[in-house]
């Protein structure tokens, strides 16, 4: 086995792997969550192209969210959801809670931009204070 082929097998570029394991519907949607710097792999952000080995931890920004991944077996065409699940273990953390998301305040779409007073407003009931 030539080395490119056993790197090939030990090593996958992330925009690829988190596609295959279906983390993102489409590879370029992986791509540009790299390129946007939403995808991190060990603490770093990287690009699409960076290779990922067994044991590294990617952790992506989706939706307001953060899914924790690490990589337990390396894949390059994309799996059936039952085999993508073994190809990594999820430390995602639990999703909040619907009490949560609705006791967090929301402008109505298409209200603009806040106005100071709402602002100043929104941070007092957050409990924040500058």
């Amino acid at each position: 086995m030539s080395p490119a082929e056993q790197r090939s097998t030990t090593q996958a570029r992330v925009d690829s792997w988190t596609w295959a394991v279906r983390l993102f519907k489409t590879r370029s949607a992986a791509a540009e969550a790299c390129r946007a710097g939403h995808v991190r792999v060990n603490g770093v952000t990287v690009k699409p192209a960076q290779q990922v080995k067994l044991g590294d931890e990617i952790r992506i920004r989706h939706a307001g969210l953060e899914r924790i991944v690490i990589v337990e077996r390396i894949i390059h065409k994309r799996v059936g959801p039952p085999v993508a699940a073994t190809c990594l273990i999820d430390r995602s953390p639990p999703p909040p809670s619907k009490e949560v998301i609705a006791s967090l305040p929301r402008r109505d779409r298409g209200a603009g931009r806040p106005t100071k007073r709402e602002r100043r407003d929104t941070d007092r009931l957050m409990g924040r204070s500058d």
